[in-house]
């Protein structure tokens, strides 16, 4: 028979759940109600699998993790909680816990997570991983409880402390970066620099300089040596944003940096050591990439060797009131406004958007619904047009549905501030959208007809939350 031991203040109700995912007499489920008490009988007896909550009445269920493996550090330990924390399961997974499960606990998930922890107490495999504590930075913390970024916290929490690439996939928006700064704040080079390098924001001709750095005189206007990010954050962990975009040549350089950890200055032949901790970005599809060529399939394997997905925030419904409360909250600090509450209305409206351009955009949207805001609740009349309400007009709008005089009168008598740079962005918008729709999505002509060059458009897209899988396929350009 197999011993489950539940360390819980509300033991009764989450043995019954375990009782009902494990019917029959193959299973004993004991209880605990608190940290001494579970303690006690791990020391005592110590059961096949362990099921603990996160705060217990005499204790934090972390901190009796900790006690828990230096008694017996091949328990399997299942976390069961209604805390939904991303640092809690980011600290837990990294620390070695089995799973992490939300209160109420679905029965068919209870089932084979406990069915694979008993397998594993069976083989008596080691569930430890390496410990390495860091404070986390709030004003960058992860929003979510979905199941997907639930998924996202764990991952962060396997691969942090363990000196490995990472590649971070998801679309334009999704918070990539973020979860690059969660990998290395909880990781052991949390200490020393972190370094992010947008690879389609630099110019082709300045990126590897940028990045390895050049001696003086490498070529026109190099009048000094420069030290180049990898050797800037030796010991650290440099992000590569948007590697998908890197130029193939460049490419060839990195691998052999992760390689050999070895590199050469542009315009010098001496061999530079260093230690960075790579880890890299991009919302391409980097296998169909070095399929057709456009990438080094040898560095796809490279980069590749622990790889996070981040969902769009079209798939993550029930993290939307989380992340509008989140940034209306912060934002509402930043831009020195009083709103507290989002109205009911509102939120329904932001709800029913699909978010092409995701966190980025909901940020984009909240910051201009603040800045027309006025009292303590954000209301629906206050959001841009193209989601309902406000003065803006849709994306999809043509020229002649813009009428400035009236915008601006609009604008006047609600008492706007800031009219010069939302008008700019208005009429950007529409161009922008405008352009792309007559090019259909072609790039090279619509910056042609804008006057403009293509690394700014795309900037100018990012900055409005322009995405454009409206105009184009995915594996155009941009998105």
């Amino acid at each position: 028979m197999l011993r489950l031991l539940l360390i819980d203040d509300d033991a009764e109700r989450t043995a019954e759940q375990v009782r009902r995912a494990f019917p029959g007499l193959l299973h004993s489920v004991e209880t605990a109600r608190s940290a001494a008490e579970g303690l006690e009988r791990v020391r005592r007896e110590p059961p096949d699998v362990i099921l603990l909550d996160l705060r217990l009445p005499d204790g934090s269920g972390l901190d009796v993790f900790e006690k828990i493996r230096t008694i017996d550090a091949r328990i399997p330990v299942i976390f069961v909680t209604k805390t939904k924390a991303a640092d809690a399961a980011i600290e837990a997974m990294k620390n070695g816990a089995f799973e992490y499960l939300f209160k109420p606990l679905e029965l068919q998930r209870l089932r084979q997570v406990i069915g694979d922890a008993v397998r594993v107490a069976q083989l008596h495999a080691p569930v430890l991983l390496a410990k390495a504590r860091m404070d986390a930075d709030g004003d960058g913390a992860l929003c979510g409880i979905c199941p997907a970024m639930l998924e996202v916290y764990k991952a962060i929490g396997r691969v942090a402390a363990q000196d490995v690439t990472v590649l971070i996939t998801g679309e334009s928006g999704t918070g990539k970066e973020l979860v690059a700064r969660a990998i290395y704040q909880h990781s052991g080079r949390s200490k020393a620099p972190f370094l992010a390098l947008n690879c389609a924001a630099i110019p082709e001709t300045l990126l590897e300089s940028e990045l390895f750095g050049h001696e003086r005189g490498a070529f026109t206007g190099a009048d000094r040596r420069r030290i180049g990010k990898f050797e800037q954050c030796s010991g650290g962990t440099i992000l590569l944003d948007e590697v998908g975009d890197m130029p193939l040549a460049l490419q060839a350089k990195v691998l052999r940096l992760l390689q050999e950890q070895a590199f050469e200055r542009v315009g010098g032949s001496e061999t530079i050591r260093t230690d960075v901790r790579l880890v890299a970005s991009t919302h391409r599809d980097l296998r169909a990439r070095a399929a057709d060529e456009r990438f080094r399939s040898d560095l796809y394997y490279r980069l590749g060797v622990f790889t996070i997905h981040l969902p769009p925030l079209r798939e993550r419904a029930e993290d939307l009131p989380i992340l509008v409360d989140h940034y209306v909250r912060r934002f509402s600090r930043e831009l020195g406004r009083d709103v507290v509450e989002v109205a009911p209305e509102a939120l329904a409206r932001l709800r029913a958007h699909d978010w092409p351009g995701n966190i980025r955009e909901l940020q984009s949207v909240l910051k201009k619904a603040l800045l027309h805001a006025s009292g303590r609740v954000l209301l629906q009349t206050f959001l841009p047009e193209f989601l309902g309400g406000g003065d803006f007009a849709p994306a999809s709008a043509t020229p002649s549905d813009f009428d400035l005089a009236t915008f601006v009168r609009k604008r006047v008598s609600r008492g706007a501030e800031g009219l010069y740079a939302q008008t700019h962005d208005h009429v950007d918008r529409l161009l922008f959208t405008r352009a792309l729709e007559y090019t259909h999505g072609n790039h090279r002509d619509a910056a042609r007809i804008l006057g403009i060059s293509r690394q700014t458009m795309r900037v100018k897209l990012r900055a409005l939350g322009l995405h454009v899988a409206r105009f184009v396929a995915a594996d155009e350009e941009l998105s």
